[in-house]
């Protein structure tokens, strides 16, 4: 997928909270937006899922040339943040089926599997309201970052983890990453964004 932002801007009533937001996402590179806490990174990872519209500017997304309706671009991506509400009362193996109706999983991979992956198994039958903060996050990222998507956007990624989950999180990343871009937002937690080699830098937008 590629991403085209020309002088992008969001603003909420009187307040700008970025302008003039030029850029150009390939899949050649991962990104991260760095910023503190408040700074409007996460507004504007939202604009570039399109969960959020903006206020000034185009945005263009594109997979293999082709232009893609604004209606259409969430079936390419995937998204994880702290804040996405997941459905409490599924247990652990009833959230990974009901994530597989509306986006598949990389390399055929099965409910068994994804399971494993999420090193949960000793919960798999707990409802998530069960869930520690860390357990419901590693959920989170689990069905984000295995899905068949060609951008993974991944919003401080490691919020509540410890550091044995930072871990886990970092291999999660590194082993199904290939033929994607990801786009994290951090506030310069370095250890969510090892494998990011491009940086954007909030402040640059402010007005």
């Amino acid at each position: 997928m590629n991403i085209k932002l020309d002088n992008i801007g969001k603003r909420y009533n009187f307040e700008w909270i970025f302008r003039n937001v030029t850029l150009d996402l390939s899949p050649e590179h991962n990104y991260v937006i760095l910023g503190a806490n408040g700074s409007g990174k996460s507004t504007l990872l939202q604009v570039i899922a399109s969960n959020l519209i903006h206020s000034e500017g185009t945005i263009e997304h594109s997979v293999t040339g082709k232009k893609l309706d604004v209606d259409h671009v969430y079936k390419y991506i995937s998204y994880a943040a702290p804040y996405l509400d997941l459905f409490e009362e599924f247990t652990l193996i009833e959230s990974i089926e009901f994530h597989s109706k509306f986006k598949s999983f990389q390399k055929g991979l099965t409910v068994n599997e994804i399971m494993k992956l999420t090193e949960l198994e000793k919960a798999k039958n707990k409802q998530l309201k069960y869930y520690s903060s860390g357990m419901r996050q590693r959920v989170r990222l689990a069905l984000a970052v295995l899905s068949d998507t060609p951008l993974l956007l991944l919003d401080e990624p490691t919020s509540n983890l410890d550091k044995k989950a930072i871990d886990w999180y970092q291999k999660l990343v590194n082993d199904f990453s290939n033929d994607r871009m990801i786009i994290v937002a951090s506030n310069q937690q370095e250890y969510e964004y090892p494998f990011c080699d491009q940086q954007i830098s909030i402040e640059d937008y402010k007005k």
